[in-house]
Parts: C-alpha cells; structure tokens; sequence
C-alpha cells in the first residue's frame, strides 16, 4: 500500500513564502514523476508544477518565477517552495506521483490528502 503525506501548508500574509512537502511511502518499485495541483472550492483541481525522475520541471504559468519544485529520491519525497505568494494562491494543495509498485506493475497515480494554503493579511 502507497501513501502520500503532505507537510507544510498553513496561514501566511502576502509575499510571504512557505514550503511543502509530499513523502511517499509503501511499496515502491519505482517512483516516477511528482506534481502538485491545487483546487479552490468549485473549481477543478489544476496543475501547479512536475517534475520528472530526472529533475525535468514544469510549471502553470501563474507560478513561474515564484514557486520551485525540487524532489530527494533518496527520500522519495518532493517539495514545493512557495515565495511572492499572493491571495490567488490560497487552495488546498494535493501531491501526485506516478508509482510502480511492483516491477511488473503498471504505472499508477496517487494522492496525497491536501494541505490547506491561505494567504491573506
């Protein structure tokens, strides 16, 4: 069984910057590229940035500049380093890994709970 556990969210004022992070932990053959998304209350859930197993990145256009994602494989964890944040960027943000379990396993998505990000003075 895989699990995604996010760590980091919280309440911070504009240009204020947070960090999260995602760990994965399970069964894990391979664990290929990571993501965050993030959803307001009804709205889709909408990608923020990915990043490859081999460091490839991308972003929404709406974050490039401000937000960095970054991953430690040995840690099989990723992180999101948030900064400039603005009140547009308050949703509850969910890690996403494409995970292998097994080495004859296909590909497969998970989800982490969410962690909430409010920005607002």
């Amino acid at each position: 069984q895989v699990q995604l556990v996010e760590s980091g969210g919280g309440l911070v004022q504009p240009g204020g910057s947070l960090r999260l992070s995602c760990a994965a932990s399970g069964s894990i053959f391979r664990l290929n590229a990571m993501g965050w998304y993030r959803q307001v209350p009804g709205k889709e859930r909408d990608l923020v940035a990915r990043i490859t197993s081999g460091g490839s990145t991308n972003y929404a256009d709406s974050v490039k500049g401000r937000f960095t994602i970054s991953r430690d494989n040995a840690k099989n964890t990723v992180y999101l380093q948030l900064n400039s944040l603005k009140p547009e960027d308050t949703a509850v943000y969910y890690c996403n890994a494409d995970i292998t379990e097994y080495y004859w396993s296909n590909n497969t998505p998970y989800w982490g709970q969410g962690t909430q990000v409010t920005v607002s003075s």
